[in-house]
C-alpha cells in the first residue's frame, strides 16, 4: 500500500499535468482537497511521532515578532540594535542555533523579539531542523522577513510558511463549519458566490471527509479558502520585511530590490550601522496594531502617563486580564471615554471592544 507522502506525491502530478480551466475546476478542487486531507494526517503522524518537539520559546510582554530569513542575513545583528539583547553573530553559516529572545520597549509597549535560525528550502519538511524554526514562528503576533538587499527573493520562505499552514497578511475566511449526525452536507452562502459555486463547495467538503455538516459561507472565497477553513490548522500572521545591508549597496537600484518582494511593509535599514531602526520600530509597532488604554480609578483623574497595552479588537475583559486574573470573575461594569463610547462615561459590558487612547473606569466586585 502507497505511504502518505506517495499518494500525495501522485496526486499532485496528476493536478500538474491537468490543464486548469472552468471544466477541471471541480476535479482539481477536489484532488486538493484529498491532498489537505492527506497532509492533515501526515502532519499529526509526524507530531505523535516526534512527541511535538521544538522551539519553547517563553511568550512574554505585549507581542512577539519573528525574524526570519535565510542564514547569514544579519538577524541576530538586528536583534541586537532593536533590543540590546546578545546575540552571537558571526560572518558565517548557521551561527543562532537556537531562538534568542530580546525585549523591545517602544511606546509603552513591550514587543518581544525571536531571533531564530535561518530557514531554507524544504524547512517545512523538516530540513535543517525547519519545522522547529516555523513552530516558533506560528506563535508569533508578527513575522519580519530580514533579507539581504544584495540576493532579495524570498519566495522559497514564502512558499516554505505557506507548505507549513501560515497564512500571512491574510485574514481567516469567514466560514462555518458545523458537523451533524444526519442531513449530508448543506452550503448556505449568504452573500453571491463567483469564485466558487455551491455544488463545487458541498463536493470539496464531503471529499476532506465531511458526510453531515452545515457550511455557512459569509464572504465570496475561493477553493484554497475553503479548504484552509476545512484544514482547522491555518494561522493568520501579519509580515513585513526589513531590507538589511543598505549601507553596502550603493550601486543597488531599490526600485529592483522592491520589485522581487512581495507587497508587503519594507524598510531599508542596516543592522550594522543603525541606520533605518527607528523607523523600523514604528513600523513593527505599526504592523502589531497595539492599542493604548488608560485607566481611571473611580472619582480619580485617569493615569494619562501610563497606557495599558492590549492588541486591536480587545474587549474590556481582555482589559480586565491584563490587569489581573481576578478581574474578569469579579468584574461588575465599566465606564468608557473616547473613540469606542457612544457618550462620555458610557456604562458598558465585559465584551465592549476598546479604541486606541480610549479612558477606562472598571468596577469591580470586593
Amino acid at each position: 500500500m502507497a505511504t502518505i507522502e506517495e499518494q500525495i506525491k501522485e496526486i499532485e502530478e496528476e493536478i500538474a499535468n491537468t490543464k486548469y480551466n472552468k471544466a477541471t475546476q471541480g476535479h482539481i478542487g477536489k484532488l486538493k482537497a484529498k491532498i489537505a486531507r492527506l497532509s492533515n494526517e501526515q502532519e499529526k503522524r509526524r507530531s505523535a511521532k516526534s512527541g511535538g518537539k521544538g522551539y519553547h520559546v517563553k511568550k512574554s510582554g505585549n507581542a512577539t515578532v519573528a525574524l526570519v530569513g535565510f542564514p547569514s542575513v544579519g538577524k541576530s545583528t538586528l536583534l541586537n540594535q532593536l533590543t540590546g539583547a546578545k546575540s552571537e553573530v558571526g560572518a558565517y553559516h548557521f551561527t543562532t542555533l537556537d531562538v534568542v529572545p530580546g525585549v523591545l520597549d517602544y511606546k509603552h509597549a513591550k514587543i518581544q523579539i525571536l531571533d531564530m535560525p535561518g530557514l531554507i528550502k524544504d524547512a517545512s519538511k523538516g530540513k535543517g531542523r525547519g519545522r522547529e524554526v516555523i513552530a516558533a514562528a506560528r506563535s508569533a503576533d508578527v513575522i519580519l522577513f530580514v533579507v539581504d538587499v544584495f540576493q532579495p527573493d524570498i519566495s522559497v520562505l514564502l512558499k516554505e510558511l505557506d507548505n507549513a499552514a501560515i497564512r500571512l497578511n491574510q485574514k481567516a475566511p469567514d466560514v462555518v463549519i458545523t458537523s451533524g449526525d444526519h442531513g449530508g452536507i448543506s452550503i448556505m452562502p449568504t452573500v453571491k458566490l463567483t469564485k466558487l459555486d455551491v455544488e463545487l463547495a458541498r463536493e470539496i467538503v464531503a471529499e476532506y471527509g465531511h458526510v453531515n455538516a452545515a457550511v455557512v459561507i459569509r464572504e465570496d472565497i475561493d477553493i484554497e479558502q475553503l479548504l484552509d477553513v476545512l484544514a482547522g490548522n491555518r494561522v493568520y500572521i501579519n509580515a513585513m520585511i526589513a531590507i538589511n545591508k543598505v549601507d553596502l549597496a550603493k550601486l543597488v537600484g531599490m526600485d529592483s530590490v522592491y520589485a522581487k518582494l512581495p507587497d508587503y511593509v519594507k524598510v531599508p535599514v542596516s543592522a550594522a550601522t543603525g541606520y533605518g531602526i527607528e523607523e523600523l520600530k514604528e513600523k513593527i509597532y505599526d504592523t502589531i496594531e497595539m492599542v493604548r488604554i488608560y485607566l481611571k480609578p473611580q472619582g480619580k483623574e485617569a493615569d494619562m502617563e501610563e497606557p495599558l497595552i492590549v492588541k486591536k479588537g480587545s474587549s474590556i475583559g481582555d482589559v480586565c486580564d491584563n490587569i489581573h486574573r481576578t478581574f474578569r470573575p469579579n468584574f461588575r461594569y465599566a465606564m468608557v471615554w473616547g473613540k469606542s463610547a457612544k457618550f462620555p462615561g458610557q456604562t458598558v459590558g465585559v465584551d465592549h471592544k476598546v479604541h486606541d487612547e480610549d479612558i477606562l473606569t472598571i468596577i469591580v466586585r470586593r
